[in-house]
C-alpha cells in the first residue's frame, strides 16, 4: 500500500467541517466516497486539520493509502470527476511511509477576513465576517504583538477541545486593512479548537475598545475563556497552508482548472 497525499481546496459553507460527523455532511465523507468511486476500495482519508463547520481551505493536505495504479498527475482529475464542485483536488503525490497530515506538520497558516464597513459586500458575505462597528486597526495590531511566541493558549480554546497540551507557538500574526477589508493572518506550530476564531474575536474587542491591547498578556496568563473575546463566525476563516519539514508539492498547477 502506498501513502497518497493530496493537496486540495474547498468551500466549507455546505459542510460540517472536514472530519466525519454523525449529524452532517463533511469534506472527509465526500473525499472518501470519491476515493471509493475511483479506486474501488474503502479507505479512510486523513486530513491536516479538522476545521469547523463553515470554514474554508485554500490549500489543504489530506492522505489515503491505496494500491491504485492511476498516475499521480492524473489522479486529481479522476477524483474531481467524483467530487462536488466545491471540493477540488489540485495535486497528488506519493508520501513517505511515516508521513501523517497532522503529526508531520511543522506549521499552519490561517487567514481571517472581516468586512468592516457600514454596508456588507454581497460578494464576500459567505467568506467574511460583516462587522459594521468601526475598528481601530492600529489598536488591533498593538494587541496582536502580545500573542506572538510560545504560550499556554487555554483561554483561547472553546469547550470540547481535546488537545493533550494547550501550549502553542505563534510565529507570525499580521493584520492588514484596505478599503474596510481587514485580514488577520496567523501562523503557528498548531492550533487549539476554535483558537484562531477566539483570537480574532479578542482582537475585535480590542479594536472596538472593549479591551485594551495591553490586556493580552494578562488574559493569556489567566487562562480563563470567559475573560477573552467572542468566537468569530466560521465563514471568515480559511486555511491557507500547511508546511512539512521534508515533504512538499513542488509542481505548479492551474488552480482555476
Amino acid at each position: 500500500m502506498r501513502n497518497i497525499a493530496l493537496r486540495l481546496m474547498f468551500d466549507g459553507g455546505a459542510y460540517h467541517g472536514f472530519q466525519r460527523q454523525k449529524n452532517g455532511v463533511t469534506v472527509q465523507e465526500k473525499l472518501e466516497d470519491a476515493v471509493f468511486a475511483i479506486t474501488g476500495g474503502r479507505t479512510p482519508v486523513l486530513g491536516c486539520s479538522r476545521t469547523d463547520a463553515g470554514v474554508h481551505a485554500k490549500s489543504y493536505v489530506a492522505m489515503f493509502s491505496s494500491e491504485v495504479g492511476i498516475p499521480m498527475f492524473q489522479l486529481p482529475k479522476a477524483l474531481n470527476s467524483a467530487l462536488p464542485d466545491d471540493i477540488r483536488v489540485l495535486q497528488a503525490k506519493i508520501a513517505p511511509e511515516a508521513f501523517h497530515p497532522i503529526f508531520s506538520a511543522k506549521e499552519k497558516t490561517y487567514e481571517y477576513t472581516i468586512v468592516n464597513r457600514r454596508c456588507n459586500d454581497v460578494f464576500r458575505r459567505a467568506y467574511a465576517w460583516f462587522y459594521p462597528i468601526p475598528l481601530d486597526v492600529q489598536r488591533m495590531r498593538d494587541g496582536a504583538v502580545h500573542f506572538i511566541g510560545e504560550h499556554d493558549f487555554s483561554a483561547f480554546m472553546a469547550a470540547g477541545g481535546t488537545a493533550k497540551t494547550t501550549v502553542r507557538h505563534i510565529t507570525r500574526l499580521d493584520i492588514d486593512e484596505k478599503d474596510g477589508i481587514i485580514r488577520i493572518r496567523i501562523t503557528a506550530n498548531g492550533f487549539l479548537y476554535n483558537m484562531v476564531r477566539i483570537i480574532t474575536g479578542t482582537l475585535v474587542y480590542i479594536g472596538n475598545g472593549k479591551l485594551n491591547s495591553t490586556d493580552v498578556p494578562a488574559l493569556i496568563a489567566a487562562g480563563d475563556r470567559r475573560r477573552v473575546g467572542m468566537t468569530a463566525p466560521p465563514q471568515g476563516l480559511m486555511l491557507l497552508s500547511t508546511v512539512y519539514p521534508n515533504f512538499t508539492f513542488e509542481e505548479k498547477v492551474d488552480e482555476a482548472e
